[in-house]
């Protein structure tokens, strides 16, 4: 996955073995990774990171980049998968902005008794990647809500321009203009997303190894915004303009991120009649 560094500002001439050889040079533990290999993190600014990892038994350095989010979004489990390869990783498949329990007075939602939820808040399929899995137990049940922390790394934008160039001009009608598929086959790659979603702004942040600056693409989706990051040789490439505030943005999307909350408390040791 090392083409996923061009979206953190390495062009793809830049050799991986120099990005791991900094890291390791540099890098501090990865936190909820294995107890065996090595698995690092380089923070380089502003929430933006690059990892290596590599088991005891492997001859190959994984690389990945990273980008810490503040923000959660509450997501409703539906299933888990292994990662190929990466005994500390899983793929999660759930439901965003799971529709909170009726209460008495309340509607689903928070809203009164017979209004509509607030489109803001509109349900939709997601995949990603959590590279902390080892926190998630294994008997968490189907339709646990938790909390997570997500950002997504192109893999095939197919689409940047006016909203009018859309893919499907029924997307506009949709909450907060926003279309999310995930790639559900087996084959599909796990954590991936085919998106088309409005951009709101545009910020920049530099890598300090390369000295080139990394766009960070906020765009419109129902709970909370959510972070993109492109290839802007990829872009070069195909032609395609630099994303603009205002405009839309659609392709295929790797997200990734971290739990932010909902886990089950551990439940404290017994001690005997004697402490």
């Amino acid at each position: 996955m090392d083409f996923l560094l061009e979206c953190i500002g390495f062009p793809p001439d830049h050799s991986l073995e120099d990005v791991v050889a900094r890291v390791r040079a540099r890098g501090e533990p990865a936190p909820w990774r294995g107890p065996t290999g090595i698995h690092l993190r380089y923070p380089l600014a502003e929430g933006l990171e690059v990892r290596v990892d590599r088991e005891d038994d492997q001859d190959y350095w994984s690389v990945w980049p990273s980008y810490r989010v503040d923000h959660r979004l509450r997501v409703a489990l539906l299933e888990t998968r292994q990662v190929p390869d990466s005994p500390y990783d899983a793929f999660l498949i759930g439901v965003a902005n799971p529709r909170l329990p009726r209460r008495a007075g309340v509607g689903c939602g928070g809203e009164a008794p017979g209004l509509t939820p607030d489109p803001a808040e509109e349900e939709f399929l997601l995949a990603t990647y959590l590279t902390d899995a080892r926190r998630l137990p294994a008997d968490l049940p189907r339709g646990h809500v938790l909390a997570v922390s997500i950002a997504g790394f192109a893999l095939d934008v197919s689409y940047v321009g006016e909203n009018d160039g859309l893919r499907d001009p029924a997307i506009l009608e949709q909450p907060c203009g926003a279309d999310f598929r995930a790639l559900g086959e087996r084959e599909d790659p796990g954590g991936c997303m085919d998106v088309s979603l409005r951009i709101r702004r545009v910020r920049h942040i530099e890598n300090p190894l390369t000295g080139i600056e990394v766009e960070v693409l906020e765009v419109d989706a129902p709970g909370r915004p959510i972070e993109l990051f492109v290839s802007r040789w990829q872009l070069e490439s195909e032609g395609m303009p630099p994303p603009r505030p205002g405009w839309r943005i659609e392709g295929v999307f790797l997200f990734t991120g971290r739990l932010a909350g909902g886990l089950p408390r551990r439940q404290p040791r017994r001690r005997g009649a004697f402490g």
